[in-house]
């Protein structure tokens, strides 16, 4: 099965998580399938989860509620593993993604494997290494707020686009424009290539600057443009904001800054790097020098 046909169910545990990784949640998810399902589990009448409730329409997430003055958080863990095992054995669904940083789901997510279904497993780092285990892979939830998603425009399309090539490109997979519709659908539910004036998207593809089409017999593959060994254009953009800046060089923090004006989805995990000043370092003729607080960024001369 193509990751891209993948149905997810989402159910997420809001006594152990933060909305402010609602976003990252979503873009991490949508190069695992469609989210299908979608559930949350909570006492949304508490002060603690009023965020939540702010947010589940913009993500069309369904409240499950547990009033928290019956049976408290128990009944909020017992709800969750209850619908799990009702879609494991009710739907047809693919996979499940269980977002918590509590080692109570460490059981359901070793069931649920068992049963042939991929778990995706998200918590912050403080999530108990027996959880992170039963899962098929587990995601930090604090990696992904630098990838959070602003509204869709073309920019942002584009870049998303360089992504899923550079990823499957690492992966030794070629990327084809069927993959990039529903990987684009799945991030963002309301995406129409007839917003941006045109009717087909493989039309959309080949006037993109940094993506060239590809066509043999009746196959269509897309790589990057210039793959054959000119440089990223991303790092030839770094190259030249720190040379701009002359010999006292840019903070670390404010470099990332001026990458993500331009390229609102840059993710150094794309590169191999969990860190930003590590993939800055490998570039050739910069260097990072400084403490952990207080990093800059020079041209070496």
């Amino acid at each position: 099965m193509m990751e891209e046909d993948r149905k997810l169910a989402l159910l997420i545990d809001s006594d152990n998580v933060s909305v402010k990784y609602l976003n990252g949640i979503f873009d991490e998810l949508s190069q695992y399938g469609t989210v299908t399902y979608r559930r949350i589990y909570g006492d949304f009448t508490s002060s603690n989860n009023a965020r939540w409730s702010n947010r589940l329409l913009e993500k069309s997430i369904t409240p499950i509620q547990q009033f928290s003055n019956t049976s408290g958080k128990n009944a909020t863990d017992s709800a969750l593993i209850i619908d799990a095992m009702d879609l494991l054995y009710n739907s047809n669904v693919d996979g499940f993604c269980i977002v918590s940083s509590d080692s109570d789901f460490t059981r359901l997510a070793s069931r649920l494997r068992e049963s042939g279904k991929i778990v995706i497993g998200m918590g912050e780092k403080k999530t108990p290494d027996s959880f992170r285990a039963a899962c098929t892979v587990f995601t930090e939830l604090e990696n992904l707020l630098e990838n959070e998603s602003g509204p869709m425009d073309k920019a942002a399309i584009e870049q998303d686009i360089i992504n899923i090539i550079t990823k499957n490109d690492n992966r030794g997979k070629q990327t084809g424009p069927g993959e990039i519709g529903s990987r684009l659908q799945n991030k963002y539910p309301d995406f129409d290539i007839r917003t941006f004036g045109y009717s087909q998207l493989g039309k959309f593809l080949e006037d993109m600057e940094g993506i060239e089409v590809h066509k043999k017999n009746n196959m269509i593959t897309v790589s990057l443009a210039d793959a054959g060994g000119n440089e990223d254009p991303i790092i030839t953009e770094i190259r030249e904001i720190v040379r701009r800046k002359g010999k006292n060089g840019i903070g670390l923090a404010p470099l990332g800054q001026e990458i993500r004006k331009t390229h609102k989805n840059f993710n150094v995990k794309l590169y191999g790097y969990s860190q930003l000043y590590r993939f800055i370092d490998s570039i050739p003729g910069l260097k990072v020098k400084g403490s952990a607080a207080d990093r800059r960024v020079y041209a070496e001369t």
